[in-house]
């Protein structure tokens, strides 16, 4: 009896111990479809290198196309709440809450090759926003371009009275001052609303054409003026984080901040093929501006980089100095 009673608690032991080294599987939130470039070029990537890092500690399991609730809008509460452990967003979505990070979309501030290298060396700078959440991967993408329904676009005249969408605030106050009115739609909802023709165009990069197949409703895509670039964040619920091993937190930051590099390298390239696409696509026009074109946009949407550190200046952010900082190394 007295071995039986040894084994059995030896067994239960074993059973323990094994159930105490099970990897913890933890829900990544990605309102994109699975075939979206992002997927096989960053967050599976990243899903690996979490899993390699913490020696197996940890595995993430990608829930693409919205399974876990669509839409990018309410990404940060599904984290902050815990309904994923992470999640896939923009901070212009939620402007409100990262006005430090949103000055890094401002026209002319991040060079778009190493903007997401600028990023990370000045990463401490946008910390203090991200209390309720923890932030994992921050990185720049592609300029925001005009794709339009009907009207070719050479000058900010031809704005004059038209619904642009947009997807951040800054991204609006840009608009406006070229004389048109900014609408705030989520990614998902421009397709139908350009061909029903609730807005006359959109801003947003040239991955558009094909990921969200703005190639078939739009008619024009105008380049070649400072535009705004549109911030991507991983974000991690801070209770998942701080119950991890400091190794294992360590291993999950640094797959994170290579995977925002591997996320500038998709968004860059694939944006490039987007515009080279929808050039090649019939009836359809690239309208490059001339440097003549181009500075009139610029001269009009220049000043909205001094408003909005101004503005941030005065709610307490030290926004001149996050500004400069990005700028340094251009």
């Amino acid at each position: 009896m007295t071995m039986f009673k040894s084994i059995t608690a030896a067994a239960a032991l074993v059973a323990l111990t094994t159930l105490g080294a099970k990897a913890e599987e933890m829900k990544f939130a990605n309102y994109m479809p699975a075939m979206h470039p992002y997927v096989a070029g960053a967050f599976q990537p990243f899903a690996e290198m979490v899993e390699k890092g913490t020696n197996g500690d940890v595995t993430v399991r990608l829930y693409n196309g919205g399974e876990l609730g669509p839409g990018p809008v309410e990404q940060y509460t599904r984290v902050s709440e815990g309904v994923a452990e992470f999640a896939i967003s923009l901070p212009g979505y939620t402007a409100s809450n990262f006005p430090r990070t949103l000055l890094a979309e401002l026209p002319g501030v991040i060079n778009v090759d190493t903007g997401t290298r600028d990023i990370w060396k000045n990463i401490e700078l946008f910390e203090p926003e991200y209390r309720r959440v923890k932030l994992i991967g921050l990185w720049s993408s592609a300029p925001n371009l005009l794709y339009m329904r009907d009207k070719a676009v050479h000058s900010p005249e031809d704005l004059k009275g038209l619904k642009i969408r947009v997807p951040s605030r800054n991204s609006g106050l840009m608009v406006e001052a070229w004389g048109a009115s900014p609408v705030s739609i989520p990614v998902s909802d421009i397709y139908n609303a350009m061909q029903t023709g609730v807005i006359d165009g959109a801003m947003i990069d040239g991955t558009a054409t094909k990921a969200f197949k703005l190639g078939e409703v739009a008619n024009y895509l105008t380049v070649g003026m400072e535009s705004t670039v549109s911030p991507f964040f991983i974000l991690m619920n801070r209770d998942a984080f701080e119950s991890l091993s400091p190794e294992d937190q360590a291993a999950v930051e640094k797959a994170g901040m290579e995977a925002s590099l591997l996320g500038q390298k998709v968004q860059l390239d694939v944006a490039a093929d987007g515009i080279q696409a929808f050039a090649d696509m019939q009836g359809k026009e690239v309208i490059e501006l001339t440097p003549e074109e181009a500075e009139a946009f610029n001269t009009l949407s220049a000043p909205i980089v001094g408003e909005v550190i101004a503005e941030e200046a005065a709610n307490g952010i030290e926004a001149q100095q996050i500004v400069d900082a990005l700028r340094a190394d251009q």
